[in-house]
């Protein structure tokens, strides 16, 4: 078994207005990176269009069947200050949905150890049925919940390191028992959710935000600390990594000051707490990162660590 890599051309289709920083160039640059020699041995499949039933597992279907309605035949449209669609939006959602369905496939047959989804539009900002955030469906609890209903598994983990709070993943399963949603953050910064004493409903929560200017030590001290030993009490079976790199020192978008050893060291830790619990099934899904040297090169070091699983 190896690293699956999931990507679709048309995921570069999904385009953003001149200047904005969710750009198709973030694809390309991760693209150049895992050119390089050392991942030879990455197995790479197109992703697949998600079902709309299966996206409707996260989000109403009447959302689903708007936002696609949305979709314009020229130009760009705003959805808010932040999100846009353009001609090729929606299939390029589908794309990143149908790539991180297609990973729990792949991962939960055995035939891949796990599997990385390199696509955008990313997806944590997006509530039950609220596009926000550059983010149009939620990919990582889509995967999440999908393998729970094809597949039967009752624990699934979410664990997102970006550096904006995924406001809703935390959403969608505020209220649920069989879903952990643990997140490290820059607090204060947009959405402005992700304080520590949002726990959801059956404390299933867990918030670790970061202060500006923390660096690597901090966020590890957050990983060990907060989200480590409630990762292992929950004992997932499936762990979904929402795998933002704008937490990275060179961002324009945050002030924390992490380099590529830490998410690298963030990466092999949650497959530790996975190779116990989780038969070392990990599925990990792009959310931000937006220096497009930085993201290539943290990008590069969270693929290479999941070779080493």
């Amino acid at each position: 078994m190896t690293t699956l890599l999931l990507t679709h051309p048309a995921c570069l289709n999904h385009l953003t207005p001149a200047g904005h920083p969710e750009r198709p160039d973030r694809l390309r640059a991760i693209e150049r990176a895992l050119e390089q020699e050392k991942f030879q041995d990455l197995a790479r499949v197109e992703a697949p269009l998600a079902e709309l039933d299966t996206i409707a597992l996260c989000h109403p279907m009447k959302y689903v069947i708007a936002l696609r309605d949305a979709t314009p035949k020229d130009n760009l449209v705003q959805l808010d200050a932040d999100t846009s669609m353009s001609p090729g939006s929606f299939e390029a959602a589908l794309r990143a949905a149908g790539g991180a369905v297609f990973a729990v496939d792949e991962v939960i047959a055995g035939k891949a150890r796990n599997a990385f989804v390199a696509a955008r539009p990313p997806g944590h900002h997006t509530e039950t049925a609220r596009p926000m955030g550059f983010c149009l469906f939620n990919n990582a609890a889509i995967a999440a919940r999908y393998a729970q209903k094809r597949y039967g598994i009752d624990h699934v983990a979410i664990v997102d390191f970006d550096v904006h709070h995924g406001n809703g993943s935390q959403n969608i399963f505020w209220a649920d028992r069989t879903v952990m949603y643990g997140s490290t953050h820059q607090m204060p910064l947009y959405p402005g959710t992700g304080a520590k004493s949002e726990c959801g409903e059956h404390d299933t929560i867990v918030n670790a935000p970061l202060r500006p200017g923390n660096a690597g030590e901090h966020f590890r001290e957050a990983i060990e600390s907060v989200i480590l030993p409630r990762l292992r009490d929950f004992a997932p079976e499936l762990l979904v990594i929402s795998a933002g790199f704008d937490a990275h020192m060179r961002d324009p978008l945050a002030n924390l000051n992490l380099v590529e050893a830490d998410f690298a060291w963030a990466t092999r830790k949650l497959m530790e707490v996975a190779e116990k619990s989780a038969e070392s099934r990990v599925v990990s899904v792009l959310e931000g990162g937006y220096d497009l040297a930085a993201l290539a090169n943290s990008v590069a070091a969270h693929v290479a660590t999941l070779m080493q699983g």
